[in-house]
């Protein structure tokens, strides 16, 4: 399956999202996705990937039947997610999308966000997304991750040692 079909196919089950929030008369809300569906959404990277990671923002039980149509998807808890506080400001507006409000976070939050697993994948994403990506912007969100008063104390100790690991490959 070529990557333009696999981004159809992701873009079509967020579709369906929004046909069942407006027959259910749900208000629209905002979905801020990162991970591989994030870095195909926002033709960031084209590595095959069918489920969907966004951030919780605390949303309501009812939403459950509209999330329910991504099938595979993981709510990130914002507490235990490697994100800057300020990744709202940075994240990029899916227009495509009329009802809901889309946004995919930025290449350089999604990169900060990978630092803490460095998995093979992690770092094949991570290749792909530093030669267009903004450093300085890295260094900046990485300060503000480990800033954060409201992170989980063990996912910023693994952080800051996979951080060094981060550091050494990639000169940031």
């Amino acid at each position: 399956m070529s990557n333009t079909e696999i981004k159809k196919q992701l873009e079509e089950k967020i579709y369906e999202m929004e046909k069942v929030a407006k027959v259910f008369d749900i208000e629209p809300f905002d979905v801020y996705f990162l991970g591989g569906s994030g870095c195909i959404l926002g033709g960031y990277n084209d590595r095959a990937t069918r489920d969907f990671d966004f951030i919780d923002l605390n949303y309501p039980s009812k939403l459950g039947k509209v999330f329910v149509h991504l099938r595979e998807f993981d709510m990130l808890e914002y507490e235990s997610t490697l994100i800057s506080p300020l990744y709202k400001d940075r994240a990029k507006k899916l227009n495509k999308f009329k009802f809901l409000n889309i946004y995919v976070l930025s290449i350089e939050d999604i990169i900060v966000s990978k630092i803490i697993r460095l998995a093979k994948k992690d770092i094949q994403d991570i290749d792909k997304l530093i030669k267009t990506a903004d450093k300085k912007l890295i260094k900046k969100i990485v300060d503000e991750v480990i800033s954060r008063e409201d992170l989980f104390n063990i996912k910023k100790k693994e952080f800051k040692r996979k951080l060094k690991i981060f550091k050494e490959i990639y000169h940031v």
